[in-house]
């Protein structure tokens, strides 16, 4: 049976996101408690707002290390894109160390304030099965201050003065720096082929 638990590292978009699972007929719980993650068929970590608060918060409950052995799929959700890295500008935290790579800060030109809210475009790279079904240059909501720059492990890029990484994969992991549950039929889609891989 698929159960999704969904990581309570604060941050107001855990209601949007339980209601977009529930949405699709998927059982979902917001939790903290290692067993019921370790025993959940589908895992997200979300979060909005500071690194180190929710890496404090993920520490607190004695989290880490399960989130790190974890082998079910796995889907971080923007400030949980960058909790699953190795660090973070932002008050030089330690994060998770799951996927290479620093999140940093947006650079601040005309016409690019930071934090980057809204609607953007978003390339597809590689093929990956969180993507099936959606178009390239799909928008989907954002709303960061920090990202992480495209590498080996980017599936899908979007642009603020440069491109970022929106999307990336690592084993059973997987992060968007967007929001899927802000992001239309298109964000629909990608919880709907999260919950449909197998571990």
């Amino acid at each position: 049976m698929k159960r999704v638990a969904i990581i309570d590292s604060g941050g107001a978009n855990i209601a949007s996101l339980q209601y977009a699972f529930s949405r699709l007929g998927v059982a979902n719980e917001l939790t903290s408690d290692a067993t019921t993650i370790r025993e959940s068929s589908h895992v997200v970590l979300p979060g909005v707002g500071a690194a180190e608060n929710a890496m404090q918060r993920l520490t607190d409950a004695r989290l880490t290390d399960v989130i790190r052995a974890l082998r079910q799929p796995v889907l971080g959700v923007c400030l949980g894109m960058q909790l699953l890295c190795e660090g973070s500008e932002e008050a030089d935290v330690e994060c998770l160390g799951i996927v290479p790579g620093i999140a940093r800060r947006l650079p601040i030109e005309p016409g690019f304030p930071v934090p980057n809210m809204g609607w953007c475009a978003t390339e597809i790279r590689s093929a990956h099965t969180l993507l099936a079904g959606i178009d390239n240059n799909s928008f989907f909501y954002y709303l960061h201050s920090y990202a992480l720059q495209v590498s080996g492990h980017t599936v899908a890029t979007a642009k603020h003065t440069a491109p970022f990484s929106a999307l990336i994969s690592h084993n059973n992991f997987a992060a968007a720096q967007f929001h899927p549950e802000r992001s239309s039929v298109a964000g629909a889609r990608l919880l709907s082929n999260f919950v449909g891989e197998k571990a």
